[in-house]
């Protein structure tokens, strides 16, 4: 784990995480998803959809399309073609989801730190969608709630905050996202980067990052010297 700043001496008490990208390795399943449903565009401007949707993995999908419209295409998106949207990539996407792999070390890491503190997901993806994706792959047992979309990560750290007690100083939101770092600024919660291998480092320069990881394996040793993991347990 790469530290970006001196770790803040405060123990964790409450462990959120992203799920797309954190939990499970869906990005490259939801990126093809987006090429498909926007397939109409022109070339150029499907460059650009794909990079916007790249650059803002935080953000719900249906802020994506009102954005591409908008700034991309320059055409009007009505309600129904906004839900045709959805619906299409919903139907891409639903039944991978269920069986895309599990970011390396995610599994012990759940297993590990359930049994210590609350964990909570807090996700772009709608919430109902979100649940009921944890819940077919027997991850509710993990969390003590799951969030999604239409409320925003920060509405919904601030939620947790004030369920828990804990302060943002005892609260890790790790994402991999600007938008998710976004969410942990506006809060004050600590925040850790997950970033794949040969993937961009979109952090750089952004105040608050504790750290960067690759995998949760990473994650899992750091969090062995606050609380998930008594220190005499081999990994």
């Amino acid at each position: 784990m790469t530290e970006s700043h001196p770790q803040p001496p405060n123990t964790i008490a409450t462990l959120i995480l992203d799920f797309d990208g954190v939990v499970v390795e869906s990005l490259p399943l939801k990126t093809a998803a987006f090429k498909k449903i926007f397939s109409f565009a022109p070339s150029e401007h499907l460059d650009a959809i794909i990079a916007f949707h790249l650059e803002n993995g935080g953000m719900s999908r249906y802020d994506k399309f009102r954005h591409i419209y908008a700034n991309i295409l320059h055409e009007d998106l009505s309600p129904e073609q906004e839900e045709r949207l959805a619906n299409e990539y919903v139907g891409l996407i639903f039944d991978a989801m269920l069986t895309v792999p599990y970011v390396a070390g995610a599994e012990e890491l759940l297993r590990d730190c359930s049994r210590r503190l609350p964990l909570y997901i807090v996700s772009a993806t709608p919430e109902g969608e979100m649940q009921e994706i944890a819940r077919r792959r027997d991850l509710t047992g993990f969390f003590v709630r799951i969030y999604g979309s239409p409320k925003t990560k920060a509405e919904c750290i601030r939620e947790i905050l004030a369920e828990t007690g804990a302060s943002p100083e005892e609260a890790l939101f790790v994402g991999d996202a600007p938008n998710d770092w976004q969410a942990a600024y506006e809060t004050g919660v600590r925040f850790v980067a997950r970033i794949p291998p040969g993937d961009p480092n979109r952090f750089i320069g952004r105040p608050g990052v504790e750290g960067i990881i690759e995998n949760l394996h990473e994650l899992r040793e750091y969090l062995r010297e606050n609380i998930c993991s008594s220190r005499s347990r081999t990994p």
